[in-house]
C-alpha cells in the first residue's frame, strides 16, 4: 500500500517528478525504498545526503566510529561541532535536517560474517563505502547469500572505482552474472594496500564516487537505466578520466 504523497513533499521531489524516467511511480518507489549504507565515512557521506535528499524512505546506516579532525576534509556528514561524537548519531541529525521525511535506523556496530546476514536482510539495497578489505568482502558474499543488490565503492589517494553486484540474477544469455570474487578473486595480502591515513586521499573522489553509488542506488530503486553490472567504473581524477572495465562470471 502506498502512501499519498504531501503538499510538501510534492514540491521538495518537483524536479524528480518531472523526470520522466521517475515521475510519481519512480518516487514513489524512493519512497518505499530501504537502503543500508555501510559506513558513515568519506563515500558513506555524500551516499547518505543525496538518498535523503532524494527520499528514500529508509536509510539504515552501519558505523562503528567518532568523528575525528581529521575526518572532516571529506566527511561531509560531520562538522567541528561532532569531533568527539559518534559518526552515527551526527549523521541521523544532519539527515533529519535536510528531510524530515527519511527514517534513519543506525546500526552501531562494524558490520562482518557474523553479524550482517540479519541486518542486510532487512533492506532492500546495500552501499557499501567501507573502508577495508575484510568488510567488503564480507558485504559481497552475504549480499549474495541472501540476494540482495550490492553497490561497491572504493577510493584510493586521486581515484576510485565502483561497480554493481546481483551475482544472484542471470543476465540475457542465462548465466548468472558475475561476483565480487569473478573481479577480485581474493584480498590483497595485509598491508599491501596502504589506508588512507598512510597515502592520504582527496577529499573530493569520495564525494564523486559517493555521488556515483548514490545515481546508481536511484537508477536501480526506479528500475531504470543501465546498473553498472559486470562493469567496473574507473575514476581517475588527476587525469580526470574515466573508464570502463567488463567482466563476467568465471567458470567454475
Amino acid at each position: 500500500m502506498t502512501t499519498p504523497f504531501s503538499p510538501e513533499e510534492l514540491e521538495r521531489y518537483a524536479r524528480h517528478i518531472v523526470l520522466p524516467e521517475i515521475g510519481g511511480p519512480g518516487q514513489q518507489a524512493l519512497k518505499s525504498a530501504r537502503v543500508l549504507v555501510v559506513g558513515a565515512g568519506g563515500i558513506g557521506s555524500p551516499v547518505a545526503l543525496y538518498l535523503a535528499a532524494a527520499g528514500v524512505g529508509t536509510l539504515g546506516i552501519a558505523d562503528d566510529d567518532t568523528v575525528s579532525r581529521s575526518n572532516l576534509q571529506r566527511q561531509i556528514l560531520h562538522g567541528e561541532a561532532d569531533v568527539g561524537r559518534a559518526k552515527l548519531d551526527s549523521a541521523v541529525d544532519r539527515i533529519a535536517a535536510i528531510n524530515p521525511h527519511v527514517q534513519v535506523e543506525p546500526h552501531r556496530l562494524r558490520l562482518d560474517v557474523d553479524n550482517a546476514a540479519v541486518v542486510i536482510e532487512a533492506y532492500d539495497l546495500v552501499i557499501d563505502g567501507s573502508d577495508n578489505f575484510a568488510t567488503r568482502y564480507a558485504m559481497a558474499d552475504l549480499c549474495e547469500a541472501v540476494r540482495r543488490p550490492l553497490v561497491s565503492a572504493a577510493v584510493n589517494r586521486f581515484s576510485g572505482s565502483l561497480t554493481t553486484l546481483t551475482p544472484f540474477e542471470s543476465g540475457s544469455d542465462g548465466s548468472l552474472l558475475p561476483r565480487y570474487r569473478d573481479l577480485f578473486p581474493e584480498p590483497p595480502p595485509e598491508g599491501l594496500v596502504p589506508t588512507c591515513a598512510e597515502a592520504g586521499i582527496l577529499g573530493a573522489v569520495t564525494g564523486i564516487l559517493g555521488t556515483l553509488a548514490a545515481a546508481e542506488a536511484v537508477k536501480l530503486i526506479c528500475g531504470i537505466g543501465e546498473p553498472l553490472i559486470g562493469r567496473l567504473l574507473l575514476v581517475d581524477t588527476l587525469a580526470m578520466r574515466f573508464e570502463e572495465i567488463r567482466y563476467r562470471r568465471r567458470r567454475t
